[in-house]
């Protein structure tokens, strides 16, 4: 960059060290809250969304899919054990749609870059498109569809960081070990969310500068259907992670993109990430994969149309 603009190069320093103060309030308080569950084990609560009847763990797996804060190498031994021991496909499917759209630390970035109405918004959007994903998949079981969802699953998790499971423990500091993982959990969780947004308002600052702005409003600007189904289609081989992405579209609507179109691209990038794709293909047999990015893409298409109708 600054070799080939160098007369540009402050203005572009400039404008990424603006944002990036302007949004460390929230990520010191993400990494706390991370830290602060991971210690505690308070992630456990999330498995008793899946126990009860089928609507009702649709319901709750929905809601808390969107509080857990896994990692996608977490998200696999999790959801490998729920379906080892027999969990509802529809209510894993409702907390595999929601949980990569928003979490406490999204939620906070999301609103630091595009407000607080977006960023509520699209946790509205993933707890809903979570519902809808359980209970369509629920019709489909109904429907004979999915007689063996599984893959063969071994054993054994990526992570090599401590999990810990049963009840949570509140007063951590009494335990070594769980002091220790949460400076364990301060340190990385700072290091990756500080890492990620450092480069995504770089981009935001490049996009600003560099790109044109009728160009972007000529692709996915503009009322109606068709920006929106653009940008989910888009959204999808396109979208980095839930760190990059809001300072990357608020960038992008700056220059023309739409609210609805940027909600597209947000929900369907989200559900089509790298890591949540591969967790779901590793798990499942492909017609449930082909579900899963089916009702993705279809929720992502929704949520931007009413977004923009309602906005």
């Amino acid at each position: 960059m600054a070799f080939a603009d160098p007369a540009r190069t402050g203005e572009i320093v400039a404008f990424a060290a603006r944002a990036f103060a302007s949004t460390l309030p929230y990520l010191a308080f993400a990494v706390l809250l991370i830290a602060w569950l991971k210690a505690t084990g308070a992630q456990a609560i999330v498995g008793r969304a899946f126990q009860g009847r089928e609507t009702q763990a649709i319901v709750l797996a929905a809601l808390l899919g969107g509080l857990a804060p896994f990692c996608s190498c977490q998200v696999l031994p999790f959801i490998a054990g729920l379906l080892a021991v027999g969990a509802p496909l529809s209510a894993i499917m409702a907390f595999w749609l929601s949980s990569p759209l928003i979490d406490p630390p999204t939620l906070l970035i999301t609103a630091a870059a595009l407000g607080w109405p977006f960023a509520l918004a699209k946790a509205v959007f993933a707890v809903a498109l979570g519902l809808f994903g359980g209970f369509a998949v629920k019709t489909m079981l109904a429907a004979g569809f999915f007689a063996e969802p599984a893959r063969a699953v071994t054993g054994g998790s990526c992570c090599r960081k401590k999990v810990f499971g049963g009840a949570p423990v509140w007063r951590f500091w009494q335990e070594e070990e769980r002091g220790e993982a949460l400076r364990s959990e301060l340190a990385v969780n700072a290091l990756f969310l500080a890492k990620w947004l450092a480069f995504a308002y770089v981009i935001e600052a490049l996009l600003v500068t560099y790109v044109p702005a009728d160009l972007v409003a000529g692709v996915v600007g503009g009322e109606g259907v068709f920006p929106v189904i653009v940008a989910a289609l888009v959204g999808m081989p396109a979208y980095l992670n839930s760190y990059v992405a809001p300072p990357l579209l608020a960038g992008l609507m700056e220059q023309g993109m739409t609210a609805g179109a940027a909600m597209a691209f947000m929900i369907a990038g989200a559900v089509s990430s790298v890591p949540a794709m591969a967790a779901v293909w590793s798990l499942v047999r492909l017609p449930v994969f082909a579900a899963y990015i089916g009702l993705g893409l279809t929720g992502a298409v929704l949520s931007g149309l009413l977004f923009q109708f309602v906005v």
